[in-house]
C-alpha cells in the first residue's frame, strides 16, 4: 500500500473510486471533479494497492466571512472491499502529519465516534451550515470564540 498525492492523470480513478464508495449519491463524485474542473485549491491524496485507487482524502479552503480560517476535510473515502481494515484511519493519520495540514485549524462533518480518534473534537464555535446544531461538526485547533457560519468552496454548494 502506498499514499501519493493525486495527480491529474489520475482523477478518473479517484472519480471511479467515489462512486464506488458512496453508491446512490453523486454529491461526492461531482465535488471533487468540480473542485478540479474549476481549478480549486485542494490537497488531495489516495492510497494505491495493485496499481487500483483504494482510498481518497481530500482538505479544501475553509472560510470566515472572505478569511480563509482553515480547511475542510472532505471527503474521505474508503473502496467498499477494503473498508474495516485501517485503510482509511492510515490514509487519515499519513495527511495529518502533512505540514500543510497541519499547520491549519481542520474542520469536519461526520462520525464523531470515528474522528475523535484522530485528535478532532466537537466544536460549537463556528457554525456549520449543513449540521443543525453542530452535531456533528468537529475541528482540531480551533480556537474560535466569536460566532460565525464558517465558509465552504462554491462547489459544496452552499
Amino acid at each position: 500500500m502506498k499514499i501519493r498525492k493525486l495527480t491529474p492523470e489520475n482523477y478518473p480513478k479517484a472519480s471511479a473510486l467515489l462512486r464506488e464508495a458512496f453508491p446512490g449519491s453523486s454529491y461526492e463524485v461531482e465535488l471533487v471533479e468540480n473542485f478540479h474542473k474549476n481549478g480549486t485549491p485542494v490537497h488531495e491524496w489516495v492510497c494505491i494497492h495493485v496499481n487500483r485507487i483504494i482510498a481518497y482524502i481530500a482538505f479544501s479552503r475553509a472560510y470566515n466571512g472572505d478569511k480563509e480560517c482553515g480547511l475542510h476535510l472532505a471527503p474521505l473515502a474508503v473502496r467498499p472491499k477494503f473498508q474495516r481494515q485501517g485503510v482509511g484511519s492510515e490514509l487519515l493519520r499519513f495527511a495529518l502529519r502533512q505540514d500543510v495540514i497541519k499547520e491549519n485549524t481542520l474542520f469536519v462533518l461526520g462520525d464523531s465516534g470515528f474522528y475523535q480518534n484522530f485528535g478532532f473534537a466537537p466544536c460549537a464555535q463556528p457554525i456549520c451550515p449543513f449540521d443543525t446544531n453542530n452535531d456533528h461538526f468537529l475541528s482540531i485547533g480551533d480556537c474560535s470564540s466569536s460566532p460565525f457560519t464558517v465558509g465552504y468552496e462554491a462547489e459544496f454548494g452552499t
